[in-house]
């Protein structure tokens, strides 16, 4: 009588093993219950002085007193505001950019050289040029946005467009299909889950140009707020924001992973 075949045992480490959004959530949260463990022991602990890292309580506190004055609210508002705003017009002119010279090799000639040209100057070099033409107000912001995160969005797309595999093309033109209409059924739908990638790279970026250039030149906002701290040794407070900023960026980066899984469910990702 032949044995029962035994259950094959996959590595918990396996290649491509696809987990449960509940063990994803446990892992995360395992991992930051860790660092905040090892945070409060060397702070609560005395090992290191509250000027250089304050505790975890000091910091929750000093976020519950900004949060209660409203001044917490006041310059998340401001930047979340900043950031929303100038990373949709980057996007909306690059989407265009990138399609048109990932598509055709002659205004890939025109465009990308020059893209390229742009993309190595450091972004901090234009901040007092920005302030220069458009002053300290939101617009100064928006430019930042805007340079820190247009050039890099139009190669990062043009690269998505070209890496539709050539097959997909010729089989438009082999059902005579026109050049706008392969570019529309065939080419665009093809990239389109490599540029929503590209695009939630990209929004990691523009929240970094949006800090600098708050921690430069501002009024309100958080980066203003950091700097502000800073003239005052209250690292309570700097700690409080930096947490802020990377709950913001976690939250924003979530929300597209997740929007990305609902426009394209057939790619099964998880």
């Amino acid at each position: 009588m032949p044995q029962p075949s035994k259950p094959v045992r996959r590595p918990a480490f396996a290649l491509g093993r696809r987990i449960s959004t509940l063990e994803f959530l446990g892992i995360a949260g395992l991992v930051f219950a860790g660092l905040a463990i090892v945070w409060t022991l060397a702070t609560e602990g005395g090992w290191v002085r509250p000027l250089f890292l304050p505790s975890p309580r000091q910091v929750l506190a000093r976020l519950a007193e900004l949060w209660a004055s409203g001044q917490l609210f006041t310059d998340m508002g401001v930047s979340i505001y900043r950031i929303t705003f100038g990373f949709a017009v980057s996007t909306l002119v690059a989407l265009p950019v990138g399609i048109l010279i990932g598509s055709y090799r002659r205004w890939e000639a025109a465009i990308e050289p020059f893209v390229d040209f742009i993309r190595y100057m450091p972004v901090v070099a234009f901040v007092p040029l920005t302030i220069l033409w458009t002053g300290t107000g939101d617009m100064q912001k928006l430019l930042i946005i805007f340079i820190g995160t247009f050039f890099q969005q139009v190669l990062l797309i043009m690269d998505n467009v070209k890496s539709v595999p050539r097959d997909f093309i010729n089989l438009g033109r082999t059902l005579q299909m026109p050049q706008w209409r392969i570019l529309q059924r065939i080419v665009l739908p093809s990239a389109w889950p490599s540029i929503w990638d590209s695009l939630r790279i990209s929004l990691g970026w523009a929240w970094t140009w949006l800090v600098v250039a708050e921690l430069v030149a501002a009024t309100s906002g958080l980066g203003y707020r950091i700097t502000t701290a800073q003239r005052f040794f209250q690292t309570d407070l700097i700690f409080g924001y930096l947490l802020i900023l990377g709950l913001l960026g976690l939250a924003t980066d979530q929300a597209m992973k997740w929007t990305g899984r609902k426009l394209f469910r057939y790619l099964d990702v998880r």
